[in-house]
């Protein structure tokens, strides 16, 4: 089983079933087979811009290439949106490759998202997932707003052998980073990892927050965040993108972590996202298990969605 087979079951078996139905009996693909086909990748919510792009392409390669087979349509369609994602010959297929550079010490990767998306649950696997690799890490808890957030943040700490910086309920998020980040350079840790509230209520507080933030730290730390890296929930679809369109706007987001995509169809969100955004997908989310947060491997990606199992 591929490392990513978990995370898209749903989406495959969705998608495949469709496709299944639209080809079944025909010798070969016709217009109403591209129709099925573009039903099929919206239902699995890649979005319009980006199905439309995949269809355009299946279009052209019918035309040329005059193939009749479901495994040759399969093939077709794991070659377009491969392309979606730029995949290329040379791309490592190393699963275990850092996803950051983390040649500058400490490395402070500012998290931020929504409230609800799996954002501090992310940052604790992340954590995890250093500590394992024998990073020191050093955790922000600048989500001050929400005691709960604070609270799962210290189990998280705990429970990685993390360190953690944390103030009072309702304590400026600002100061908590200052103090993170000073805290990391005094202990010469390798990463810092800020939680972030996750309000969406008005974009110009989030906008002077986040702002307000990468100022203060750039007082102990020149160039920091190194990272901004966005949590969204593959599970909401369409929603994900609109979440996407207002951090991107709100702050410089960098990188991507796509939670809950194991008990979605809407899988195709990861696929319209690097798409419509060119910003790249550094980790997924496919259970709840602490080891269940991957780092993002396209090409693997690919190969899972399009694999041959339950596929006819």
């Amino acid at each position: 089983m591929g490392i990513f087979d978990k995370g898209v079951q749903k989406t495959k078996r969705s998608f495949f079933e469709r496709l299944s139905r639209a080809v079944v009996g025909k010798s070969k693909v016709d217009d109403d087979t591209l129709d099925a086909i573009e039903e099929a990748l919206v239902a699995s919510d890649m979005g319009v811009d980006t199905t439309l792009k995949v269809i355009d392409g299946l279009e052209e390669r019918v035309h040329r290439d005059k193939f009749v087979s479901f495994d040759e349509l399969v093939e077709l369609l794991r070659e377009e949106i491969g392309s979606m994602l730029n995949l290329s010959e040379n791309e490592t297929l190393d699963d275990n490759a850092a996803p950051f550079d983390f040649s500058k010490k400490p490395y402070v990767i500012m998290v931020v998202g929504v409230n609800g998306v799996g954002k501090t649950t992310t940052i604790g696997k992340l954590a995890s997932m250093l500590r394992a690799q024998g990073k020191k890490v050093v955790l922000g808890a600048a989500d001050t707003f929400r005691a709960a957030a604070v609270d799962q943040l210290t189990i998280w700490a705990e429970r990685s052998g993390a360190d953690i910086v944390k103030q009072g309920m309702g304590a400026d998020p600002a100061s908590v980073a200052y103090d993170t980040v000073k805290s990391a350079v005094a202990k010469s840790a390798d990463v810092v990892l800020i939680d972030t509230a996750g309000r969406l209520h008005n974009r110009v507080d989030l906008m002077n927050e986040l702002t307000k933030i990468r100022n203060v730290m750039r007082k102990v730390i020149p160039d920091a965040p190194h990272e901004v890296l966005l949590v969204l929930d593959g599970s909401t679809g369409q929603n994900a993108f609109q979440q996407a369109k207002e951090f991107s706007r709100a702050t410089d987001v960098s990188a991507l972590a796509v939670t809950k995509l194991d008990g979605t169809a809407k899988g195709g969100v990861v696929i319209g996202i690097v798409d419509q955004f060119r910003i790249p997908i550094k980790f997924i989310g496919i259970g709840e298990g602490v080891d269940d947060l991957k780092v993002f491997n396209k090409r693997e990606f690919v190969k899972s969605l399009f694999s041959k199992e339950d596929l006819q």
